[in-house]
Formats: C-alpha cells, structure tokens, sequence
C-alpha cells in the first residue's frame, strides 16, 4: 500500500512541475519571447494545456475577476502540497 502512496506522491509532485512549466510558458507567450507559431512550441503548448487546463478551469470559474491577473495556478499548487502533506502526515505512517 505503501507503494501506492508513493506513486501518488510522486505524480502530484510532477503535475506541480507542469503547472510550474505552463505558467512560465504562457508568461513567455505573452510577452513574445516564444513564439507560438512554432510547430514545437504550439505542440508543447497544447499537450502541456490539454494536461493541467481540466483542472485549472473550474478553479478560475470560482474566482472573481481580478483584472487579467491568473491565480489559479496558485491556487492549485497549495491544493496539491495540502494533498501531499494529508497523504505523508496523516495516511503514510497508519499504512503497513
């Protein structure tokens, strides 16, 4: 079982990673420094959004506007270490 804790652990970990890589990606889109008519880049781009944008969506439909600053992958980033830290502080030690 302790096992499977693990590989949770570990894929919330890497799904921090590619929240991370998205948010520094859409800032260099943004500010043109990558471009997206690249093939690579617009590849990337849409496998990276078709991976974190399910979850990322019904948080920025809670949120109110805040003027075209995106929270949201804050947001899921604390939810994600609150998750990890339930998962190593209250479920790991109680697991044979």
């Amino acid at each position: 079982m302790r096992a499977v804790l693990d590989v949770i652990l570990l894929v919330l970990q890497l799904y921090s990673y590619v929240i991370i890589i998205v948010a520094v990606m859409s800032w260099l889109i943004a500010f043109n420094v990558i471009n997206i008519y690249n093939d690579l880049v617009r590849s990337i781009w849409n496998g990276l959004n078709a991976i974190t944008e399910p979850l990322l969506r019904p948080i920025r439909n809670m949120l109110p506007s805040l003027g075209g600053i995106d929270i949201s992958p804050i947001i899921l980033l604390l939810l994600i270490i609150l998750i990890q830290d339930i998962i190593q502080r209250y479920v790991y030690p109680y697991v044979f």
